[in-house]
């Protein structure tokens, strides 16, 4: 029992363990969306779903209801309410961060809270048994303890990592195709088409490029036929993305709604704009390309190149000292 606890916490073992870990993510990242299925489907239904959840809030307000009272509550939820966590632990921008990421509903929230506060105490007290109880690595204990402390601050903000990593890859799967969606809703409105029309066969077509922008032209669908105010809807959609290009589109469709302008011009210089948006971003990730090289190229190519080219010269000066 002794032997394989002390296995268990040698640091070579763990090594072992996370690179293991890492090669298997890295192998089922590259494989994974071989065999998966096309989840368009169930991203719309997620859409329907909260399209039904505007219908019922439309509802309730004629009652002066809320949808949040009487519903089941799970453990996160349990926690987060008895210990007050909403408060003690607030994020007065949660709410946008999680819709940026996709996340919508109260369970999200709570399952932030609750890993807000269990994180840093987990790794706190990992930190704490580890470098205490099984290796200290040579440091005094005032170090260990900091270590620990360094992890409970690390826990504390990971969550908000997470989900503004989330949110990072979503902006950037919709800002790929979001150029192309505003050439074809360009074509739907000057064809005749509704907006609300528009943009149901917009979020229809543009599934197959990006799964999240078409969720996101579902949802302002859904939000233009319910909400009171349509200009609402199409703040919403740019809150949601949090991207300069679908901010100006949210603000020329807000002045054209208000106004009564043309839809078809403002649509046409958007789309110029994105796609020049799009054609600068790119040109900036290859600029920074070389620069990214350089480390890369140091520890990978340098060695190799002088073990080759001075190799020979080394094994030929030892024969001759020989």
């Amino acid at each position: 029992m002794d032997f394989s606890l002390q296995t268990l916490v040698d640091p070579e073992f763990l090594v072992t363990v996370f690179a293991a870990i890492v090669t298997f993510a890295t192998v089922l990242t590259l494989v994974g969306p071989l065999f998966g299925g096309n989840k368009f489907a169930g991203r719309l239904k997620s859409v329907a779903t909260r399209r039904e959840q505007l219908r019922k809030r439309n509802r309730e307000a004629l009652f002066k209801k809320t949808n949040l009272r009487g519903e089941s509550k799970g453990f996160m939820t349990d926690v987060v309410s008895k210990l007050n966590l909403s408060t003690l632990l607030e994020d007065t921008a949660l709410q946008s961060r999680l819709l940026q990421a996709g996340l919508r509903g109260q369970g999200p929230i709570m399952a932030f809270y609750f890993f807000r506060l269990v994180a840093p105490i987990g790794l706190f007290i990992f930190g704490l048994a580890y470098l205490f109880l099984f290796n200290d690595f040579g440091k005094p204990p005032m170090v260990r303890f900091a270590i620990a402390f360094g992890m409970l601050v690390a826990g504390y903000y990971a969550p908000g990592i997470y989900i503004d990593n989330i949110a990072a890859k979503r902006r950037e799967s919709i800002m790929k195709a979001f150029p192309d969606a505003l050439d074809l809703l360009l074509i739907c409105v000057e064809s005749g088409m509704s907006i609300e029309a528009a943009f149901g066969k917009v979020a229809a077509e543009v599934g197959v490029n990006s799964i999240e922008l078409a969720e996101e032209m579902s949802l302002t669908t859904a939000e233009l036929s319910y909400l009171q105010e349509r200009r609402q809807a199409y703040e919403n959609l740019a809150s949601r993305t949090n991207h300069p290009g679908v901010k100006a589109v949210a603000t020329s469709l807000i002045q054209a709604e208000k106004y009564g302008t043309p839809l078809g011009a403002s649509l046409r210089v958007m789309a110029k704009e994105n796609r020049e948006m799009r054609m600068a971003q790119a040109e900036k990730k290859a600029a920074s390309l070389p620069a990214k090289l350089t480390v890369p190229m140091i520890i990978f190519f340098l060695p190799v190149l002088f073990v080759v080219v001075l190799g020979p010269a080394i094994i030929k000066f030892q024969q001759l000292g020989s």
